[in-house]
């Protein structure tokens, strides 16, 4: 339970196709302390019709008359801009990924050296995709929004025919929409998938803000992908369900304390507490002055701190006993 969470830090295509955000992003990742900072790896021409419309949170938040596949040609990375955030990625000490949306785009990003694969959600009913990737047979990171448990069963099931096993695939809850309303998270099918598939979990999140996120770390999630942007105002599909780089350090230090809190489950007294349970646990104590030769009773014994005498779980052992010495007001009780 106190494995530390991996933290992806989605850039995706928030650097607007300028290779100098792109690196400014990394180096906010790097400052969050971020364990990944991701992008997106694709070819407009091979992913989108030149007809395809664009969503409506894309509508919303980029030039209305453009297509898809405009949008997306502006926001392609060359294979050397690959290469030079990569090694912009190394010089910050922080890992570089990225989403591939087709085949040849797996292809680089394999020949680029990527160990890791992530399958965003668009792609989980994509069979030759995903039979491409299973067979790599490296870690994949699979996204499941707008997906059922059968989806996810069937994705799973290619990619290990393919030839990659269940044990290096990760299943990431998601809900693709941008944002994602409250009450559309449903963060407890996160915890149904690893029941249904016995995978490791995680969350990729779409809302607004960082709670949803540090909840699903209370809940299990090995894995935590949130888009981030330097600035929500900047023109482009992803920037207004991002978020911005203070938010972005709050998040990953809410997620390294909640790793802290849960601890290992086995309930003991901490270091801490320790210390304290001499002031707030009680001792049977006269609660009058009590003579020589009486009988110890509930009308002159109570209980009351500090906790450095006979603890009340003697009580009934105590009671009925007889006073060896006086006893004034207050005074812990001695046998």
């Amino acid at each position: 339970m106190n494995n530390k969470t991996l933290i992806i830090a989605e850039a995706g295509v928030n650097h607007n196709g300028d290779i100098s955000l792109a690196k400014k992003l990394i180096d906010i990742a790097a400052q969050a302390g971020a364990d990944i900072v991701k992008f997106q790896t694709f070819n407009a021409d091979r992913i989108v019709t030149r007809t395809a419309k664009k969503a409506n949170y894309q509508i919303k938040s980029t030039d209305s008359g453009e297509s898809q596949h405009d949008m997306l040609n502006r926001l392609e990375l060359t294979e050397a801009m690959h290469l030079e955030l990569i090694a912009h990625c190394e010089m910050r000490n922080i890992d570089f990924l990225s989403t591939g949306f087709d085949i040849e785009s797996i292809d680089l990003l394999s020949n680029l050296g990527i160990e890791c694969f992530k399958i965003p959600s668009g792609e989980i009913t994509n069979l030759p995709y995903l039979r491409h990737i299973g067979q790599l047979n490296k870690k994949i990171i699979l996204s499941t929004g707008m997906s059922t448990l059968d989806d996810i069963e069937s994705a799973i099931d290619i990619l290990e025919h393919a030839g990659t096993p269940r044990t290096k695939i990760t299943v990431l809850h998601c809900t693709t929409e941008y944002p994602t309303p409250m009450v559309d998270v449903n963060l407890r099918a996160m915890q149904s998938i690893h029941i249904a598939f016995g995978t490791v979990v995680g969350y990729s999140d779409h809302t607004q803000g960082i709670e949803v996120s540090i909840a699903a770390v209370a809940l299990g999630a090995a894995v935590i992908e949130k888009h981030f942007t330097l600035n929500r105002n900047l023109p482009g599909p992803d920037h207004q369900a991002s978020l911005e780089p203070e938010e972005l350090n709050a998040m990953v230090k809410a997620i390294r304390n909640i790793e802290l809190a849960l601890g290992d489950g086995i309930k003991r007294l901490t270091p801490s507490e320790i210390r304290n349970i001499s002031t707030v646990r009680k001792s049977l104590v006269a609660r009058r002055a009590i003579k020589a030769g009486e009988i110890f009773t509930a009308e002159n014994v109570t209980t009351k701190r500090p906790g450095t005498g006979i603890s009340p779980m003697k009580w009934d052992k105590v009671l009925g006993k007889t006073a060896q010495r006086n006893f004034s007001l207050d005074e812990l009780i001695q046998l």
